[in-house]
């Protein structure tokens, strides 16, 4: 049997109970509310009747056991006696002396007998209710005494059928079942209704089927190398596991809506938008590639699902790629440079130019031309100083020349050269890429020209690199810190470009420091191309031994 019928049964069987319960406890009191309540009425009707001063005299005036019952038949008691039970509706209403002889009588026969019950509590000057029976059945009554100058000379019996008491009871009965029945059928309706949106609620899974879903969910969601994150229409976080949590910073999501997530603007636009190809997004140090998708169920919005893939592996290794790639096209162009120094040396020596050979040679090894960086000795730390140098190489593959700034100065070693080379590195990879697209339109004897200038200050790096591009574009230049901010067309790089200078400028904050924009087109003075921008770094602690 299906859940939502097991609980509209369950449901309708506490209803009828509760009912069942409730109804025989008010069919249970009816009855003696009614009693009651037809007890007082006899009693208010005998107290009217005892307290007229015409019946008091009367009864005074009939004391004794020497009775006319044809005098009674017609006298003002009896008169009395039948307005009031025909007024009231009582089932009698009974005059009687101090000796117990009826003096009124519904039944003009019974007049001047005694009463079939015992008045003695009303003569002894007390009232008295009870449930008894008489001449004219049983009935509900109530008998007062009669006093007359303080004196009791009689009593007066009222009387309320039973039978009359019953049909009110049974009323009472017919109504409270008919209460009882309507509300019977409103709790089936509510049940019904509240099976249906239990169903709705499910989704039309039954308990077994909710709780295996949600060990499967657990164990398939945490054991995912990707992040996901799920959100509900009304933007609370209702899944989030241990991938997600890392790679979003977040600390128990769960519960807590999207707006007080502290996520970056990139992620909280694909959160709030359907994003089915991945987007890169940096959080803290880490570059990540999110993308989300609405889910529906039975047409109904049931919120948006985030996946979050870590891609800062894979951006390290793209960084150290680019290293080894500029390293080795300066050793290529070193290898050809010595490959066509010993060409020309083997043909003057082919040639018998022996003179000219060594003084060829001399130059070589001695004070020759070089393709070395100039300036490159004023910086003695060794990864700074093979990582400019092969830069320049790439720069030199690219049409650019890049050189040193006159107040170049590195001296000590760097405590973290991850850091130091990725933020030199993509200042410089810019630069250079902004150099070459200016220089595709100049005649080819123009180059484009890349300026760097790297200080220690203590502990402390600043960084400046100018270049001789077409500077930028934007009408704020920070823009070009956004994520996803590029000039560039290609489509190839998973999650778009536009990551390098965002990813820089998180690390540079992360450790202290910062990157800003000094000019964003002042270019390299006496280049001749002028317009280009300048980047400024400052890296705090990096440096040590300085």
């Amino acid at each position: 049997m299906r859940l939502r019928t097991q609980v509209l049964l369950l449901q309708l069987a506490v209803i009828a109970v509760s009912l069942g319960v409730g109804f025989g406890l008010v069919i249970s009191g009816t009855d003696d509310r009614v009693r009651d309540e037809y007890a007082q009425r006899a009693l208010a009707i005998a107290q009217s009747v005892a307290a007229d001063e015409q019946v008091q005299t009367e009864v005074a005036a009939h004391d004794g056991v020497s009775l006319d019952a044809a005098a009674l038949a017609t006298g003002p008691l009896q008169a009395e006696a039948v307005a009031v039970q025909r007024r009231t509706g009582a089932l009698f209403v009974v005059i009687g002396n101090d000796q117990g002889l009826r003096l009124a009588h519904p039944d003009p026969a019974e007049l001047a007998r005694h009463v079939s019950t015992d008045p003695s509590t009303a003569l002894a000057g007390e009232e008295e209710v009870s449930t008894d029976r008489g001449t004219l059945g049983e009935s509900v009554r109530a008998k007062v005494p009669v006093v007359d100058h303080g004196l009791v000379v009689g009593f007066v019996s009222v009387g309320v059928s039973t039978a009359k008491l019953a049909d009110e009871t049974r009323g009472d009965v017919i109504a409270t079942t008919i209460l009882g029945l309507a509300a019977l059928a409103v709790g089936a309706i509510g049940s019904i209704l509240l099976a249906r949106r239990w169903r709705r609620l499910t989704l039309g899974l039954e308990p077994d089927e909710l709780s295996e879903l949600v060990r499967e969910q657990r164990a398939v969601l945490h054991s995912m190398a990707d992040g996901v994150l799920a959100v509900d229409a009304g933007g609370v976080v209702r899944v989030a596991n241990d991938t997600a949590r890392r790679l979003l910073d977040l600390a128990d999501p769960v519960g807590a809506r999207v707006d007080e997530l502290g996520l970056s603007t990139r992620v909280r636009g694909v959160l709030a938008q359907p994003t089915p190809e991945p987007i890169a997004a940096t959080v803290g140090d880490r570059v990540v590639l999110v993308s989300s998708h609405t889910v529906e169920a039975d047409g109904r919005d049931l919120g948006m699902v985030l996946s979050v893939i870590d891609r800062t592996d894979v951006e390290h290794l793209t960084h150290e790629v680019e290293s080894i790639r500029a390293m080795s096209t300066a050793l290529r162009a070193h290898r050809h440079e010595t490959a066509n120094r010993m060409h020309v040396l083997a043909g003057l020596l082919r040639h018998g130019h022996t003179d000219e050979a060594l003084a060829y040679l001399d130059e070589v090894t001695g004070t020759g031309h070089t393709t070395r960086l100039d300036g490159l000795d004023n910086i003695r730390e060794p990864h700074l100083q093979s990582f400019l140098d092969a830069k320049a190489a790439h720069a030199r593959e690219r049409g650019v020349v890049l050189r040193l700034g006159e107040q170049t100065w590195v001296d000590g070693g760097l405590a973290d050269p991850v850091v130091v080379t990725t933020v030199l590195g993509n200042l410089v990879d810019n630069a250079i890429d902004a150099c070459a697209a200016g220089a595709a339109d100049e005649p080819p004897e123009v180059s484009g020209v890349v300026e760097v200038e790297v200080i220690t200050d203590a502990e402390d790096l600043l960084i400046t690199v100018a270049d001789s591009g077409q500077g930028i574009a934007f009408d704020d230049p920070s823009r070009v810190f956004d994520e996803g901010v590029t000039t560039k067309t290609e489509t190839t790089v998973p999650g778009g470009r536009g990551m390098g200078l965002a990813l820089a400028r998180q690390i540079a904050r992360r450790i202290g420091g910062d990157i800003w924009v000094a000019d964003p087109g002042g270019g390299v003075g006496g280049s001749g191309h002028g317009g280009g921008a300048v980047m400024v770094a400052r890296l705090p602690g990096v440096m040590e031994g300085a």
